[in-house]
């Protein structure tokens, strides 16, 4: 299976594996050290806006995590080649990790954060504006739409979320600061393609 995906997709799925494995021997050292801890805090480190990416709370976090890269990274970076797709792919867990850190400031709470979703929600986004039509199978109900209703009613359902605290222990706001970042990084591709005649 992972010999089929292109080569930046896979990498992410097994490095996200492996550390996952590592984190069940571990324990909490890896968290410590490599999870989003807020701004200010002693914990903090710069590279956490990136290693945060790479670390799951449970057997449920990882596989739906993955699933979704497995479904929709193999796609995109088919379609876009693997340079761009390791661009965007890394550009919306930064812009993820941004937003959930001003967030935690703003509101001066909140704690580690951890999981791959602030890029699974970007690329969400990026399939939803190229493949809007493609139809999605939901596993709760199992009701077909098609993708921009599909990643609309899911990233308003996260603000929604977001906003109200109603879920805790759920980062929302760096799932809409992935997909943020993922509209920030597909707008400047067209902006300069039509610059450069693309």
């Amino acid at each position: 299976m992972f010999s089929s995906l292109p080569p930046v997709t896979r990498a992410i799925l097994i490095a996200n594996i492996a550390v996952f494995l590592l984190q069940q021997v571990a324990g909490n050292t890896l968290v410590e050290l490599f999870a989003l801890w807020p701004l200010g805090y002693p914990l903090f480190k710069p590279w956490q806006v990136v290693t945060y990416a790479f670390l799951h709370e449970g057997l449920a976090h990882i596989f739906f995590n993955m699933f979704a890269l497995f479904m929709f990274g193999r796609t995109l970076e088919e379609f876009w080649g693997s340079r761009r797709f390791a661009i965007y792919y890394f550009t919306s867990v930064l812009a993820a990790a941004a937003t959930e850190l001003a967030v935690q400031g703003a509101s001066d709470s909140g704690g580690p954060v951890i999981g791959a979703s602030g890029g699974v929600f970007g690329l969400l986004l990026a399939f939803a504006w190229y493949f809007p039509r493609q139809r999605l199978m939901l596993l709760f109900p199992p009701i077909p739409m098609p993708a921009w209703l599909f990643v609309t009613l899911y990233g308003a359902l996260e603000l929604v979320l977001g906003v109200t605290g109603s879920q805790a222990g759920v980062a929302h706001f760096a799932h809409l600061g992935g997909m943020l970042g993922g509209a920030l990084i597909i707008l400047y591709w067209r902006m300069r393609g039509r610059f450069q005649g693309y």
